[in-house]
């Protein structure tokens, strides 16, 4: 399975201004899920962020949300998006609209990203997880969440293999602006 621009879109997990500081590589997912952001845009592929109980986590972090434009932003209290109601409903018009395959950041890895991609993957949809767009407060974490994220059929890529397989080909004004990014 590879990651197809007309086929695919973005989930953001709450990469939120409370938890991220807390991350062991916060700053390093923060800036591949930034990168992730500008190739969607670029593709039209479309964007879904969500935020864990921002009332007591705060929001979606500036530099990120300025990247995301009109995205639809969901609060939840789910660990994992697929749980929570209204982002079930958003996943399956995707799939529904001929969108059925994931591409997935953010934090925590080993908690709501894990269940839902977990989730995700049950229900049909093709997941490709990005490693290196994720966090976890502690290093064994993350690598076990990708672990049990492989047990569920979850593809675990990093940012410079989705991209590619989103862009399908060289010589476009998009490959020229979005290669430079991975480099």
């Amino acid at each position: 399975m590879l990651a197809d621009a007309k086929k695919t879109t973005l989930l953001l997990v709450d990469m939120q201004e409370r938890l991220l500081p807390a991350m062991t590589g916060g700053a390093e997912a923060q800036a591949r899920c930034a990168i992730l952001l500008k190739a969607a845009k670029a593709l039209e592929v479309p964007v879904t962020l969500s935020e864990q109980y921002p009332k007591g986590l705060g929001h979606t972090v500036p530099m990120l949300k300025e990247e995301t434009g009109n995205a639809p932003v969901f609060e939840k209290l789910s660990f994992s998006c697929w749980r929570d109601k209204a982002l079930k409903d958003h996943m399956i018009a995707h799939h529904e609209a001929g969108r059925p395959l994931v591409i997935l950041a953010g934090i925590e890895a080993h908690v709501c990203v894990m269940q839902t991609a977990a989730d995700l993957a049950a229900a049909g949809f093709g997941v490709f997880a990005v490693a290196d767009a994720m966090a976890s407060r502690a290093p064994a974490s993350h690598a076990m969440a990708l672990d049990r994220m492989r047990d569920n059929g979850v593809a675990v890529v990093n940012t410079e293999m989705v991209v590619f397989e989103v862009l399908g080909k060289a010589g476009t004004a998009e490959f020229k602006a979005l290669s430079a990014l991975v480099r």
